[in-house]
């Protein structure tokens, strides 16, 4: 009964402490300010270059069929499909998707093509765009907190952790559709718990069109929408009323609205397949677990280091192994802890629909891999409903306990609080120096290989490739300087005549069959490599002699 009276007591009370309320601001002004520094500083790595040829209305079929041929080619034939031109329309954007890409529904790409347009097709630019939509996180958060607990307490601490989140601020700086697929997530939960509250058909209205808007910028987005439709059945027993059948006719149409883009999806189901192949690559379970479980949670708190290994101190091995995981078991048992906490001292219409909002995609993406094998639950922008449940739980915790009636218990909480943000703070101030991150894994070599190549005096690069890898020729294209000429050709066959008056020629990532045929009829040396000590990658730039 008396932790019932504090909770309403709680609930009501506003942000009166000056130094926390001046805190919070402190820290939501730092996220804000982090989400834009640097903005066309970190490499634009494949994804990005991915979006930019989408919008461009261009396909990997046309990329490879006119630059990967053998010609000579120069770095602005590449970058001429990442910028708009009048020969390709919104059209061309949404069927290169369709054909070859239909898992990722178009209305982040219509929106960026609009952007690209109005303001511009530099880097920095391209990136505003999702950097701008993150912002709307907070409004959508302070909403959707306000419904579950009606304090205004939870949702100010809610922003402030998300504010300084270094995998928020991370995928923020990206130029995919990541930042509005939390949006949409945060709008779609509050606007349901909105008209189950209000019980009207205008509430269920703007669900229902939250919903289309979801599905529509990712996929996974139903996972999140069956989550719903859990929760409701649950908290209205199973029973036809109002209620669940209104929840139903939202359903209903986002099936019928996303039914054209699933028709794509089976229609093109081969390059579906050809796209997310490496979601099945097997990992072994301890790899998993050490290497990205430990990772996935750690990142909405605490990364600091580069290459995911969530920090380095400099230390030796053993010694920063023990400390990592140290780190996240606490941070395991800080985030079991306040789910607990949210169960034992919350009504179940709150901490139903938290657990729902995590555990639904947590076992769609963790499940298969355990028994089917597969590395779905290492990708941690798919488990974003997740990440925004367990630090809503957290943020119910913080909220709760700094003001415990214990003045001992008020400063431990509050001490952990500026822990938790100092820590996003200095993961932020970190990664925003950086030109790479393990978010952009495949492009972490590019920067130094670009360097190699740039410090010579009239370069050409030799390289093979196809499909998604022609792409990320495209990405190191933004960091090479004009004077470098290019010579493409896909994996069949790898013949290159090269031509001369060069003096140095580079070859990029070759197959054993191409070194080999170098090797046999030139003196060739390996001038860079890099292997990812956490991701089982290695790229190689190498150098005729």
């Amino acid at each position: 009964m008396k932790t019932a009276i504090t909770q309403i007591h709680l609930q009501n009370k506003r942000i009166h402490p000056v130094g926390l309320r001046f805190f919070i601001i402190i820290a939501i002004v730092l996220g804000i300010l982090f989400r834009f520094v640097n903005l066309d500083y970190k490499v634009y790595w494949q994804d990005e270059a991915v979006t930019s040829l989408r919008v461009s209305g261009y396909t990997w079929t046309e990329l490879t069929e006119r630059e990967f041929n053998g010609h000579e080619i120069g770095i602005d034939d590449l970058q001429q499909y990442q910028r708009i031109n009048p020969e390709k329309g919104l059209v061309d954007t949404i069927r290169g998707l369709a054909i070859e890409e239909p898992q990722h529904p178009p209305l982040y790409y219509v929106i960026q093509r609009f952007w690209v347009q109005f303001f511009g097709n530099s880097v920095a630019m391209r990136r505003t765009l999702p950097a701008l939509i993150s912002l709307l996180v907070f409004p959508c958060l302070y909403w959707l907190c306000r419904e579950l607990f009606q304090s205004s307490l939870t949702g100010w601490v809610a922003i402030a952790l998300i504010a300084v989140s270094p995998f928020h601020v991370l995928y923020a700086q990206e130029a995919r559709e990541y930042s509005l697929w939390t949006v949409t997530i945060l709008l779609s939960s509050a606007s349901l718990l909105q008209a189950i509250r209000l019980k009207t058909k205008f509430s269920f209205l703007i669900y229902t069109v939250t919903v289309v808007l979801s599905i529509y910028t990712f996929l996974f987005s139903g996972l999140v929408i069956i989550g719903h439709g859990i929760y409701v059945a649950i908290t209205e027993k199973f029973k036809f009323n109002k209620t669940f059948t209104a929840y139903i006719w939202a359903l209903t149409v986002g099936i019928i609205a996303i039914s054209p883009w699933l028709f794509f999806i089976y229609k093109n189901h081969v390059a579906v397949r050809g796209t997310t192949f490496w979601m099945k690559e097997k990992l072994p379970l301890l790899y998993l677990v050490k290497n990205f479980w430990s990772l996935n949670l750690s990142c909405i708190f605490l990364d600091a280091d580069n290459e995911g290994r969530i920090l380095n101190l400099g230390f030796g091995e053993p010694l920063m192994d023990f400390i990592r995981i140290a780190i996240v078991i606490s941070l395991a048992i800080l985030v079991c802890y306040s789910m607990y906490f949210l169960c034992r001292n919350t009504p179940k219409r709150v901490w139903l629909f938290i657990l729902t909002l995590i555990g639904v995609t947590a076992l769609s993406l963790t499940l298969p891999d355990l028994i089917f094998g597969g590395r779905r639950s290492s990708v941690s922008r798919y488990l974003i409903p997740c990440y925004l449940g367990m630090q809503i739980s957290v943020a119910h915790l913080l909220a709760t306990k700094i003001f415990s009636e214990h003045f001992s218990q008020q400063k431990l909480w509050r001490s952990l609080m500026i822990v938790l943000i100092s820590c996003g703070v200095l993961s932020c101030v970190i990664s925003s120096q950086t030109q790479t991150w393990w978010t952009k894994i495949d492009g972490s070599n590019l920067p130094q290989t670009a360097r190699i190549i740039n410090k010579a005096l009239h370069p050409i690069l030799l390289a093979e490739s196809s499909g998604l890898d022609s792409v990320n020729l495209v990405s190191l294209s933004y960091l090479l300087e004009p004077k470098v000429r290019l010579q493409l050709t896909t994996s069949q066959p790898n013949i290159f005549n090269i031509s001369t008056g060069f003096s140095d020629v580079f070859i990029l990532n070759p197959s054993q069959e191409l070194l080999d045929k170098l090797k046999t009829e030139n003196k060739i040396e390996c001038v860079y490599t890099y292997q990812s000590k956490v991701w089982r990658s290695q790229k190689s730039l190498w150098r005729l002699i």
